[in-house]
């Protein structure tokens, strides 16, 4: 007797890893880097996505994705960023995991199991940290990504080798709520890790090689350089702006008491207009980041 009842139709299991893989005029090699991809997630027998995202190259490189046989694509008619392209493809991804990378060769793309197996309860996301600068402009990028990440550690209180490196793997259900936040440069990297840090989520980092690019480099030095320090600043002003606001509150109060000892010994006890908009100054910013915070913390608990 046959049942009147069909069976269900259930979707096939989502796969371990989902790779996401930006790609901007990269037709030289960005067949060679999907091949290195897969033989390194093949032989770790982890199943897995690929995702290309063709961020409006005009050099043919879509018409190599199309070739390639299993990927996933995701074609933008112009440039839109690095940061939207890994926006987009995140949004679209299966995976537990995903991977960030990028197709110009300069990361050891073959070591992605061992970030995705270094994901645990203990750690939500995972960033490859360089153990040395190869790219373009070096000579003004190393200084620059010092100062940014000096800045970045003190700013989050936690110590941060890499701040901006390009492979990483985190759990797609952690980063889920900051994808609203992923500016549409390069910075997007620094963003995720920010948000992470701020929240309370546990990062890990793993020392990697960094190889030379293959292909022109899009890094504009102080475009970027700039577009960075304001993401940083703007990410923990999203998250602990009494981390930004209070040190220059209380600084300001400190030379407003200061200018008022030298008010009243060189000005007979006369208080100058100056120590008035001084103190005043130091007390708005206090203000403003006790009322940002209240804020932030009644966001999170809505």
């Amino acid at each position: 007797m046959s049942s009147a009842f069909a069976e269900p139709i259930t979707d096939p299991a989502p796969p371990d890893v989902s790779v996401i893989l930006p790609c901007y005029n990269e037709r030289d090699h960005v067949e060679q880097e999907v091949k290195r991809i897969r033989a390194a997630l093949e032989a770790a027998r982890m199943t897995y996505e690929l995702i290309c995202v063709d961020d409006g190259s005009t050099d043919g490189t879509r018409d190599v994705l199309k070739q390639i046989p299993d990927v996933r694509l995701i074609l933008f008619s112009r440039n839109q960023g690095s940061g939207t392209a890994r926006r987009i493809g995140t949004q679209e991804a299966k995976g537990r995991v995903v991977v960030w990378t990028d197709a110009d060769m300069t990361y050891p793309n073959d070591l992605i199991p061992d970030l995705v197996r270094e994901l645990d309860d203990d750690y939500d996301q995972v960033v490859g940290a360089r153990k040395s600068e190869a790219g373009t402009y070096k000579f003004f990028r190393v200084p620059a990504k010092w100062a940014i990440r000096r800045l970045a550690s003190y700013l989050t209180s936690t110590s941060i080798p890499d701040l901006n490196s390009g492979l990483r793997a985190f759990k797609r259900s952690v980063a889920e709520p900051y994808l609203k936040l992923l500016p549409p440069g390069f910075s997007c990297v620094t963003t995720i890790t920010l948000a992470f840090l701020s929240n309370g989520h546990q990062i890990k980092y793993v020392p990697i090689d960094y190889f030379k690019r293959a292909g022109r480099s899009k890094f504009h030095p102080f475009k970027d350089a700039y577009n960075y320090i304001l993401q940083v600043l703007r990410m923990v002003m999203y998250f602990n702006p009494l981390r930004v606001l209070m040190p220059v509150g209380l600084t300001l109060f400190g030379a407003t008491f200061v200018k008022l000892i030298w008010d009243l010994v060189v000005h007979h006890f006369r208080v100058t207009g100056s120590t008035v908009l001084i103190g005043t100054a130091g007390f708005n910013i206090v203000a403003i980041g006790l009322l940002a915070d209240l804020v932030v913390k009644r966001t999170a608990t809505d």
